[in-house]
């Protein structure tokens, strides 16, 4: 009995870094990336943001629509804060309303990092698939070119939304929060390890 060849998963990937000058208040910065809920609603967009407990959520990523195939790829991150930095990593994945697909991997590592200047920091974002049997007449070179343009225009836009939602909301965050005796220790503490 002969074995039909597996199809091979495709993978692909797109990174993103980030140099965000800030030019007020950028020694309240380390206290603000403590704000996990506030700055993931800045950096992504809210409503799709499902809280799972502490320093865990669920996001829903935007409806891509890829040769005729709507994907609508769901993921679980964890957000830690270390030493004036935020990181954001994916720990699960899945795609919803497409059961053509067995093995779907999303991955995502991100770090965002308080600077004396603004906010600097990197995303990479990369994606394992087996593609299903409806696109398996499409060039494999196709499918890659079209996954990667793909995840570097999710990144582009989250960028473009951090350009201009959280220096928005790190200022608006500033006017409604008296600087704490712990933002002062804090702000200290990185000061005396530069």
């Amino acid at each position: 009995m002969t074995r039909q060849p597996q199809a091979m998963p495709l993978a692909f990937q797109a990174c993103q870094n980030l140099n965000l000058p800030v030019r007020q208040n950028t020694e309240r910065l380390p206290a603000y990336l403590l704000e996990q809920d506030r700055v993931l609603a800045a950096l992504l967009e809210w409503e799709k943001l499902t809280p799972l407990g502490e320093g865990r959520f669920s996001y829903a990523v935007t409806s891509l629509n890829v040769f005729q195939l709507q994907i609508n790829p769901v993921v679980s991150l964890k957000v830690d804060n270390c030493d004036g930095k935020l990181s954001i990593r994916a720990t699960d994945s899945e795609l919803k309303g497409l059961d053509l697909v067995d093995d779907f991997d999303l991955g995502l590592e991100a770090i965002m990092e308080a600077t004396p200047k603004g906010l600097e920091g990197e995303a990479l974002l990369s994606v394992s698939v087996t593609p299903p049997a409806l696109l398996k007449l499409i060039p494999k070179g196709v499918l890659k070119s079209t996954g990667q343009s793909i995840l570097s225009g999710i990144l582009l836009g989250i960028k473009t939304r951090v350009g201009q939602q959280l220096v928005k909301d790190f200022s608006q965050w500033c006017q409604e929060t008296p600087i704490r005796s712990s933002e002062t220790a804090i702000n200290s503490k990185q000061l005396g390890e530069e």
